[in-house]
């Protein structure tokens, strides 16, 4: 299998499943992640998910915004590429559909509810039954197709009151003929399977007629009609501003690149490509798009009307001059994102950077960290190991340190270490790191240190680390320290070295990797600062008075609810509590003085 499921998105989307170069299963999901990966447990669940999972060798993926739009696109997708799995497996949820009865003489137009579109004579899926019904509504204005029943249809003698409404033409009493009501169901069937640009434009030629002719009541209702017509065209496309257009959309992280072309044809989405490549090839982007463009682009059937970049190219108009040449057609390029292109773009971007994310996993994300480090600090090493550092306390109580550590391969849990400051240290921040380095200096025998010491804190706490370590250790490992930014705003952080601020850029994997660090040695220092105070407050000190069990303990705070307000209590209020004598709550007293 040619992706890595663990590394598969947790948004919406849809994915395919291929054999032998052919696609054999469509489907979307409200989770990718979550439902890719129940294709592959090892539990069997039924046949066919069997059948999927055993010949299934490559799976592609595609994230969108929202689950109606992965829903939309899915369909889309199944009706062009009809997968021979899609027909037999099941889906536990309905769709509304359009729906045409063309078994009958007089075809009737209704909502249906189905897991698929069974037929060819079912419409959708629409994004809710209310856009279903409005759209039929629309239709009958435009086509007057009936909507009753075939029992209603069969037994009427006269025309009801949809006719009056100009919303059907009546054929159950013979106002219309079998060829021309025919006529308009395949209107209407073209106008839900198609842009209907050819069907406005008629209908537009025939307003003008009529508005010639005087017939201006008509053409009015031509007018009406053409209106209705572009509200069903945009209820069911994903963005009707844009017809014929492709987004080239490519990104880079962790020195890889990734690409996506995503076409839009009649408003609607009709597929999209991805590709992922070793190396930062953003630092040519023009080759890049040249390179992407020239080899989708085969003939000039599937060159769209607009070309949409995310990214600004240096030499734009060479590659249109290209285009023109190749396919004798004059096309628009910008790397202009407007409104009614910036949702697309997005999603073009979002793909982009999943087929990166598709082929690479956290160790690959740490190796490259790592290696971002080394190169900034002027080393050879791509194995580094580094320590990360901090204190906390509560208010000068419970005082501890921690220490984690990383490798290229992410956190070593095994050397996670904490460490008990003294009282009479805690609270001091820069007394209590020198203690903590003391006591990791005297383990060096047994535990080597690592390349890079990193601490939480400023300049202060970065020249005691030095002045500690250049006591004892001949050889230094690199002590850095992380000093909180302006608000503490992530952004605005930055890493200190005897030498001064380490130029690194922010969003950097090196910088954000330190960071990371950062926050986990802080982690685990809070989790312990808190346990420790939380056994504090189960201890108190009535546990120090004779006399008092868990039992009458719980059965005082129960009452008083606080320590402070058992302190405060007289003797005949503390009496008041079940289990305790005057001789019990004198000595509670005493303890106020």
């Amino acid at each position: 299998m040619t992706l890595n499921i663990k590394s598969l998105p947790e948004s919406p989307g849809i994915y395919k499943f291929y054999s032998k170069g052919k696609i054999i299963y469509i489907g979307k999901a409200k989770n990718l992640k979550k439902r890719v990966s129940s294709y592959f447990g090892k539990s069997f669940k039924d046949r066919k998910t069997h059948q999927i999972k055993k010949l299934t060798e490559k799976i592609e993926i595609f994230s969108t915004s929202t689950e109606v739009e992965a829903l939309l696109l899915e369909q889309s997708l199944i009706k062009e590429n009809l997968p021979r799995f899609n027909i037999l497996l099941r889906d536990d949820k309905t769709y509304p559909y359009v729906h045409f009865s063309m078994d009958h003489q007089f075809p009737s137009i209704s909502m249906k509810r189905s897991k698929h579109a069974v037929s060819k004579n079912f419409f959708g899926p629409f994004i809710s039954a209310h856009s279903v019904k409005s759209t039929i509504k629309d239709l009958q204005k435009i086509y007057q197709l009936r909507n009753c029943s075939d029992n209603t249809f069969k037994n009427r003698s006269r025309p009801c009151i949809e006719y009056q409404m100009k919303r059907c033409s009546a054929p159950c009493v013979g106002f219309i003929g079998e060829s021309n009501y025919l006529t308009d169901v395949i209107s209407a069937q073209e106008h839900l399977s198609s842009s209907n640009k050819k069907t406005i434009l008629l209908m537009s030629q025939k307003m003008e007629k009529l508005a010639d002719s005087q017939e201006y009541e008509a053409a009015n209702e031509v007018k009406k009609k053409i209106i209705s017509l572009k509200l069903i065209q945009e209820e069911h496309s994903f963005d009707t501003s844009l017809d014929s257009v492709d987004f080239f959309a490519c990104t880079s992280k962790l020195d890889r690149t990734g690409a996506c072309i995503l076409s839009v044809r009649d408003g609607k989405i009709r597929g999209t490509k991805t590709h992922y490549l070793k190396g930062n090839y953003l630092d040519d982007i023009d080759n890049l798009f040249q390179s992407l463009i020239f080899s989708y682009y085969q003939n000039l059937f599937s060159l769209p009307d607009k070309i949409i970049l995310t990214n600004k190219l240096k030499n734009v108009d060479l590659i249109k001059d290209a285009i023109e040449m190749k396919f004798k057609k004059r096309i628009t390029l910008s790397s202009k994102i407007n409104s009614q292109s910036k949702k697309l773009s997005k999603l073009a971007i979002l793909n982009s950077n999943q087929a990166i994310e598709n082929k690479i996993n956290q160790a690959d994300k740490y190796q490259y960290a790592i290696s971002e480090i080394s190169s900034l600090l002027g080393s050879s090493k791509n194995l580094l190991s580094i320590e990360g550092y901090d204190v906390s306390h509560h208010s000068g109580k419970h005082g501890v340190a921690s220490c984690v550590r990383f490798t290229n391969k992410g956190p070593e849990k095994s050397a996670y270490k904490i460490y008990n400051i003294p009282k009479a240290l805690a609270g001091n921040d820069i007394g209590s790191l020198e203690y903590v380095l003391l006591r990791r200096i005297k383990k060096v025998n047994i535990n080597p240190l690592p390349d890079i010491i990193l601490i939480d804190g400023g300049k202060l706490q970065l020249e005691i680390a030095l002045q500690v370590f250049k006591k004892y250790i001949k050889k230094l490992p690199l002590i850095l320290s992380i000093v909180k930014g302006t608000r503490r705003v992530r952004a605005t952080e930055t890493i200190l070295s005897e030498n001064g601020v380490i130029e690194m850029p922010k969003n950097s994997a090196g910088f954000i990797f330190l960071q990371q660090i950062r926050d986990e040695s802080h982690r685990f220092a809070i989790l312990r600062n808190r346990k420790l105070k939380l056994k504090s407050v189960k201890r108190s000190e009535l546990d120090s008075i004779k006399g008092i069990g868990p039992k009458k303990k719980r059965a005082l705070l129960s009452y008083f609810k606080s320590i402070k307000a058992i302190k405060a209590a007289s003797i005949d209020e503390l009496c008041l509590v079940d289990g305790i004598n005057a001789n019990i709550a004198k000595k509670v007293y005493n303890l106020q003085n």
